[in-house]
């Protein structure tokens, strides 16, 4: 499924779209009925190598790639074999395989994948369980897992929730609480929060702090602040944005608050796959401004090869306010 994001979602005010939140609500709460018995139900196996979860409470948008990929670097510059593990969304790999980036595109083993494989050794896996021991037999010490807070079947040693901290507005990360479809929420907020062990709020890089109200739902568990940095300034002269993300508004605002000169924006749904008639598009647009073209990392490695050179990428990193605090909870769970 390729999911295009509503902003509906993500406002307190129950306004918004009434009747789609009303004739959704069922379906709701089938999901969280769903979701719930599965992780009640479900013994979790022991991998044998310790686990560390990087999970979210909402449907794509809060940013546990860039969280995954810091927390493998941590781990790595620490002097431990961390290896990291993916279902491989959007890939056609069943797994376990060790991801090459030389070898494999995001069409095999999913755009993520891709991305952490040039900073860390990186598995693919829909079996979990399968994924993380085929780490362990190629010498991980520890496996840090992308998005399975709510896949219950691998044990976790640690669990971070990473939230996405931008609130203006009425907009809230988590919206009025609904659970998807009526709502951003793959679980109810608590249910979540009681399997966690510690939380990661992830601030755009033209917000100086956290609102407290955000912070304050999260008590008693550590808070982590960490920010999204770009590793170079955006390209210089006009430029067509473009990027298919859960929020890719987000990717817009932080463009023109980096100071790129952008004159036009194309949203895409989600692990968009891009077509012959979207590149096109973006051709026309960029004729039309006379502007080069611009996307993320995650974008980026989904284009064509042949469009690759066509495209500047802008990467961006999470950093942590309080490292040391942070490496000290990663290590614990060894």
């Amino acid at each position: 499924m390729k999911l295009s994001t509503p902003r509906w979602w993500y406002r307190r005010d129950r306004n918004h779209a009434p009747m789609t939140r009303l004739l959704l609500k069922p379906l709701s709460w089938i999901w969280a009925g769903v979701t719930a018995r599965r992780i009640a139900r479900t013994l979790p196996t022991d991998a044998r190598v310790p686990v560390i979860s990087i999970g979210n409470l909402t449907v794509g948008g809060s940013g546990k790639t860039p969280v995954a990929r810091e927390v493998l670097r941590l781990l790595n510059a620490s002097g431990l074999a961390a290896h990291g593990l993916s279902r491989g969304y959007g890939g056609t790999l069943a797994g376990p395989v060790r991801v090459d980036p030389s070898v494999h595109t995001a069409l095999d083993v999913g755009d993520e994948p891709i991305m952490l494989a040039q900073d860390a050794s990186m598995w693919v896996a829909r079996d979990r369980v399968a994924g993380a021991r085929a780490a362990a037999q190629n010498g991980a010490q520890i496996v840090v897992l992308d998005d399975g807070h709510q896949n219950p079947i691998l044990k976790k040693h640690l669990n971070l929730i990473v939230v996405d901290g931008e609130t203006r507005h009425d907009e809230w990360p988590f919206g009025d609480g609904s659970v998807f479809p009526s709502g951003p929420m793959r679980e109810p907020l608590r249910a979540g929060l009681a399997r966690a062990d510690a939380v990661v709020i992830l601030l755009p890089a033209d917000l100086e702090a956290a609102d407290p109200d955000l912070t304050a739902t999260f008590a008693p568990l550590p808070v982590f602040i960490a920010r999204l940095k770009a590793d170079a300034p955006p390209p210089s002269g006009p430029q067509v944005g473009f990027a298919g993300i859960a929020k890719p508004w987000k990717v817009e605002r932080a463009l023109i608050a980096a100071g790129c000169d952008l004159v036009d924006f194309v949203p895409f749904p989600d692990h968009a796959a891009y077509s012959e008639p979207d590149l096109e598009l973006l051709a026309q647009r960029s004729a039309l401004f006379e502007a080069g073209l611009v996307t993320t990392e995650k974008d980026w490695v989904r284009l064509p090869p042949e469009w690759r050179a066509r495209v500047a990428v802008w990467p961006v990193r999470a950093i942590f306010d309080d490292e040391a605090a942070l490496n000290a909870l990663l290590q614990s769970a060894r």
